[in-house]
């Protein structure tokens, strides 16, 4: 697989994210983040382990289960949380500081070069995030926002953490990302029954919102987001994550009828520019994973 192609396919993932703040507004039951988390992990991350009929292996139990709490079961209740309360364009740029967060862990942690280009691709992401969060104060909540900052910085430790310890010998990007969302929503579980518990009505609409993100949201965006990550430069899926931002802020604007000021135009156009000036400027690095590219046909199809 070339790099253009393993660029586009590892940026539908965060596309398909973009999407969870409209479905959490217009189809999820309000008042439940945890549950919303659990029916987008579990399920998903159960089936993903099915087709696969593979386990984790030695350290690989509690590596699976450190990067199901940082993706998953973290990552998912703060952002239903920030989707409940925050516009969803709102809501999503917050997701734009990530950048600067990969760039400063990938360069202690895994102790890459902070070139200065993508310092400036990843510093004007987060002005334009600042620019669009600037909206008028009515449309702003404290606690939204700190979930949903929250939520972006476990997520990039998840992906530092998931550049490092690379994929064991033999298993596919199926069952990696099966394993993160079953011990992430495994996490969930007893927190959701005990803490939050099970809305009394889910109807039609909610039913097809739950579906669409343990799916699309789910098994499918994240095999290609972590088959991602081990393959590119740590920073090119961070700014990728700009995409949600996008994606949330066009969908607020032509669905749910969101109206943007000046400020936040410039912001939106800020975020999208740095998006593409960090996918030009940055270079594949010498893989952590050599074994070839497999896609998600070849793994599904595979002989076990």
């Amino acid at each position: 697989m070339n790099r253009v192609t393993l660029v586009l396919t590892t940026a539908l993932a965060p596309i398909a994210w973009g999407t969870t703040y409209l479905v959490t507004t217009e189809l999820l039951p309000a008042g439940h983040p945890l549950f919303a988390g659990l029916l987008r992990s579990l399920p998903a991350g159960l089936l993903a382990v099915a087709i696969s009929r593979r386990l984790p292996h030695g350290s690989w139990w509690w590596k699976s289960f450190a990067l199901g709490a940082l993706n998953i079961a973290a990552f998912f209740p703060l952002l239903f949380l920030a989707a409940e309360r925050l516009p969803g364009g709102v809501a999503a740029a917050v997701a734009g500081a990530q950048p600067l967060i990969v760039l400063a862990l990938g360069a202690l942690v895994l102790h890459e070069r902070i070139r200065p280009i993508t310092a400036v691709a990843a510093l004007a992401g987060a002005g334009g995030v600042a620019l669009v969060v600037l909206g008028p104060a009515a449309e702003l909540d404290l606690w939204g926002v700190l979930a949903a900052l929250g939520g972006v910085t476990a997520t990039g430790v998840g992906m530092i953490l998931t550049k490092r310890w690379g994929r064991p010998a033999g298993v596919g990007p199926v069952a990696y990302a099966g394993w993160q969302l079953s011990a992430g929503g495994l996490m969930l579980l007893p927190l959701t029954l005990f803490a939050e518990g099970v809305p009394q009505e889910i109807d039609g609409g909610a039913a097809l919102g739950y579906l669409w993100l343990a799916t699309a949201g789910g098994i499918v965006a994240y095999t290609l987001w972590f088959r991602g990550i081990q393959q590119l430069p740590v920073i090119a899926p961070g700014l990728l994550a700009l995409l949600s931002p996008i994606v949330a802020t066009v969908l607020g604007l032509a669905v749910a009828g969101e109206r943007f000021t000046a400020l936040q135009a410039l912001g939106f156009v800020l975020t999208l520019g740095a998006l593409v000036l960090g996918q030009v400027v940055t270079r594949p690095k010498a893989q952590t994973d050599r074994r070839p590219q497999e896609s998600l046909d070849d793994v599904l199809s595979a002989p076990r």
